[in-house]
């Protein structure tokens, strides 16, 4: 919340990066119908696009300049999962903040899809991705619940370290277009098939022209040193040590239950020779 509201959600803590939340499952976008007001998209049957992209916020306390109302700069984001520029397949961003903030519908026409603010409290932010008309006719709604202050709790407070927290998710088109298709199949961040032998498909359009447009990426981004990597090799490693964490507390509940049964059948025994 901004610096309008009339009372602080709790103690400031010392600011820290906090864990990844857990992968989501694939979002499937509906296909696109088709209507006699838009220009017709030859669908391919068959076929999907997956684009992974990353959605979330990055907070820094402000020190000495923190008031009651204004504790924290922050930075609410959706983007692509290498830093790509999504706005091949994101027409424009609109971030819901909380009532108290003027204007709190705020709407980013062209990547990187991101806003900043100051304020004191947590709250969730609703998250609304158009596509291009080529792309998909149905907007997707994401929220993120907005994080300033860390889960430990502990330690001197610290303007250096922010707190991080970020989802990964893939929308998944079903049919796209030829050319939607056209247009992202050189995108490496992208999951796109490959065509049959023989198709062939037209060349690709810009979605608006190159040259009147900003850099879109998040590449050489000034929080780029605190995105989060998701990628698949990592999560794999992930996975591997927290089941070797849980075959080892399993081990040890074996040990722990062997050990009382023992005791109890030592106690078992004293009884029947009495």
């Amino acid at each position: 919340m901004n610096n309008s509201s009339s009372s602080k959600s709790h103690v400031l803590d010392q600011p820290e990066l906090s864990g990844p939340t857990p992968k989501s499952l694939r979002t499937k976008m509906g296909k696109a119908v088709d209507s006699e007001k838009k220009i017709f998209h030859k669908k391919l049957k068959d076929v999907e696009i997956s684009v992974p992209i990353v959605y979330g916020n990055i907070s820094f306390w402000l020190g000495k300049k923190a008031n009651e109302y204004q504790s924290h700069k922050w930075t609410v984001y959706v983007r692509g999962a290498t830093n790509e520029d999504l706005g091949v397949v994101i027409k424009r961003a609109v971030f819901q903040l909380h009532s108290s903030f003027n204007n709190p519908t705020r709407v980013i026409e062209s990547p990187p899809f991101e806003l900043s603010e100051c304020g004191w409290g947590e709250f969730e932010i609703a998250i609304t991705l158009f596509f291009h008309s080529d792309v998909c006719d149905k907007p997707l709604n994401l929220f993120h619940h907005l994080k300033l202050y860390p889960e430990d709790e502990s330690g001197p407070m610290s303007t250096k370290k922010p707190v991080v927290v970020e989802s990964y998710d893939e929308i998944v088109f079903p049919e796209p277009s030829e050319a939607f298709l056209a247009r992202v199949q050189n995108q490496p961040a992208l999951i796109v098939p490959r065509l049959p032998a023989g198709s062939v498909l037209p060349p690709p359009v810009p979605v608006e022209d190159p040259s009147k447009r900003k850099r879109g990426d998040t590449k050489d981004h000034p929080m780029s040193q605190w995105f989060m990597n998701f990628s698949e090799a990592d999560e794999l490693l992930q996975l591997a040590a927290a089941r070797q964490q849980v075959q080892a507390h399993i081990a040890k509940f074996r040990r722990e239950i062997s050990l009382l049964d023992g005791q109890q059948q030592q106690q078992v025994n004293s009884v029947s020779d009495m």
